[in-house]
């Protein structure tokens, strides 16, 4: 099934990012099979952010879109914006801090082509140290193909990182605007609650460089990501996807996460 280019729109939302943007956008020009358009979405920077994205697309030709936001809207927003320009089939997103392993988009969308019925499909990921050089990346397939994501095991666990999530173009859900943190997690369960069919590779194709908690930037807020979250339990309820009872529970058990969380951060850093 594969042609010269793949039927994928790579969204990447900017915000400050020029000192880790040109090591994402190498990752993706590396692709074995690479996508058919890249969209650059300077998330109102206010720095250098936009230059950078003009002389990428300048030196990288046409397939290089970007989309400047007049004010910062946030990554949501950002990403919606990329979302509405793009015009492949697939869309999968990818963070200016993050880099993918070169066969990802060859493994996920020939997985996506195979399995027509699948809204969206993740994977792993590997966390690596922020100023890590290399990534020694290990060439595998998927292990026992897709492992179908339902609505109970997203609601416990949010199954999917960001970047390393492919879906169709043509779903009519998309990010929370104006949300901040977790809005990932409340399109996941959207599509999940539709229900449209999702699934995980059990691959590692994205390399995360930063910590899930803890460190700087957004994922260090953990305070309002617990909040979010214990807000998006109550957005499926007021969907009427789970009982009054079961967001309660899933409150709780969400609570209980996070003060482990503050827990282990207290330790890492007095270790």
């Amino acid at each position: 099934m594969m042609g010269d280019l793949a039927p994928v729109s790579v969204v990447i939302p900017c915000f400050r990012c020029t000192a880790t943007l040109e090591r994402a956008v190498a990752s993706v020009a590396a692709q074995t099979w690479r996508p058919a358009e890249l969209i650059l979405v300077d998330d109102g920077s206010g720095d250098a952010t936009l230059a950078l994205l003009r002389a990428i697309q300048h030196h990288s030709g046409d397939w290089v879109k970007v989309v400047a936001l007049s004010i910062n809207v946030g990554a949501a927003g950002a990403r919606n914006a990329g979302w509405q320009v793009a015009t492949q089939v697939y869309i999968a997103f990818l963070d200016a801090d993050d880099a993918w392993h070169p066969r990802k988009i060859e493994i996920q969308c020939a997985y996506m082509q195979t399995h027509p019925d699948v809204a969206l499909c993740g994977h792993l990921c590997r966390h690596v140290a922020p100023d890590a050089i290399d990534v020694s990346w290990w060439a595998a397939e998927p292990v026992n193909g897709g492992q179908t994501v339902t609505l109970p095991q997203l609601l416990l666990r949010n199954a999917f990182v960001t970047p390393s999530v492919m879906l169709k173009r043509g779903i009519t859900m998309r990010f929370a605007e104006g949300e901040r943190y977790m809005e990932d997690q409340r399109l996941w369960l959207d599509i999940v609650g539709a229900p449209l069919p999702t699934v995980k590779l059990v691959i590692e194709l994205v390399a995360i460089y930063k910590p899930a908690y803890g460190a700087s930037g957004l994922s260090a807020d953990m305070w309002r990501m617990e909040r979010a979250e214990l807000a998006n339990y109550r957005y499926v309820h007021e969907a009427r996807k789970i009982s009054y009872l079961s967001m309660r529970l899933l409150q709780v058990y969400s609570l209980l996460k996070y003060v482990r969380r503050l827990v282990t951060v207290h330790f890492l850093r007095r270790a």
